[in-house]
């Protein structure tokens, strides 16, 4: 709230830091003022550059293209994310992101429906996002990179340290070849618990929709959908057993509205899309570089040729000729409603 205020009253974030004490405290007020200018005064840029580089952590800030407009669109956006792992391969304006949570004990119901939803998931093409904690969180994980597909990893500290320790290999994983790991709190900033609340704002905000397959009544899963419903997302949950201590949460958002799911193709159903294997139909025909960023689009949702043009910045004639090479390769179908989506 503080930087947006900053931001509002100077126009930009150099501005707001170059600015006098003065101009500071009309802002800020006077210990506020103190406090900054102090850090500005131990802080160095160019040693924290190079601390990053060291580690191998990106960051994208509200102000890159970079940045996914998913969590723009939330009241309280992170200022920046820092970022593990390739970002280049996995574009988080792009792709079919969807979160799985859940208790970090779950029974072996929920270990099971957990493994399978983002197995399949992934198989189908979803990005699956979660928060590495044991249990619910690290089985998705693992079954996305087992599936050959990616995940995105939402910390509650700094990127540059494993939590729990025990998923230092899941972590490895996620950088090295299936996706990112992502904070917006900075490198070498500790577990705390009230973060991981705050970091569950940013796992719904990523995603389409979230799947909370287990937890107690007061699990932080709970808090999970309650962003997902603020931020106007869709929310999932599968039928518990009501003798289970870690029922509490999915049949409580059942009987609140969440969507009850038995097969994945519930949650297709959801989203109007098809149970097709779009991996497979891509590496099935020879595409180019344009006519597969189309394909990409219309399998996270159906869209109107006037959509794929402003999203591709591509003249409308130029899609529809694109559309119509995909149509006769069998990979995308007009609707009635004259959207184009996968076959």
């Amino acid at each position: 709230m503080r930087y947006r205020t900053l931001i509002d009253h100077f126009g930009s974030p150099e501005k707001a830091y170059l600015a006098t004490r003065a101009e500071l405290v009309t802002v800020l007020g006077n210990n506020l003022t103190e406090k900054f200018i102090q850090f500005r005064q131990r802080f160095s840029l160019e040693q924290k550059d190079i601390e990053l580089q060291k580690k191998k952590i990106s960051f994208v800030t509200q102000m890159d293209s970079t940045y996914p407009k998913s969590l723009k669109n939330i009241s309280d956006p992170p200022i920046c994310l820092y970022v593990k792992g390739e970002i280049k391969e996995v574009d988080l304006n792009q792709g079919f992101f969807f979160a799985i949570v859940g208790t970090r004990k779950p029974t072996s119901y929920g270990q099971q429906i957990a493994r399978s939803f983002s197995t399949q998931l992934s198989e189908l093409g979803f990005i699956i996002v979660s928060g590495m904690a044991t249990g619910v969180d690290s089985i998705a994980h693992r079954a996305a990179i087992e599936a050959g597909g990616y995940t995105v990893a939402v910390l509650g500290c700094g990127v540059d340290i494993v939590y729990p320790a025990a998923n230092a290999g899941l972590y490895q994983q996620i950088i090295d070849k299936s996706g990112l790991i992502i904070s917006e709190f900075p490198p070498g900033h500790t577990v705390l618990k009230g973060l991981f609340v705050a970091r569950n704002r940013i796992i719904s905000g990523l995603s389409r929709g979230a799947l909370i397959i287990e937890g107690g009544e007061h699990s932080g899963a709970l808090i999970t959908a309650r962003y997902a419903a603020e931020q106007g997302k869709d929310v999932f949950a599968p039928p518990a057993p009501i003798t289970s201590a870690m029922s509490s949460a999915p049949n409580l958002l059942i009987k609140q509205g969440a969507k009850l799911v038995t097969s994945v193709e519930d949650i297709l159903e959801e989203y109007s899309l098809k149970p097709a294997k779009i991996k497979d139909k891509l590496n099935s025909v020879e595409l180019s570089d344009d006519e597969r960023r189309i394909v990409e689009l219309v399998n996270n949702e159906p869209l109107l040729a006037d959509e794929i043009s402003q999203k591709t910045q591509q003249p409308i004639e130029i899609i529809l000729n694109y559309l119509s090479t995909l149509e006769i390769k069998g990979l995308v179908e007009k609707t009635n409603e004259g959207r184009y989506q996968i076959k």
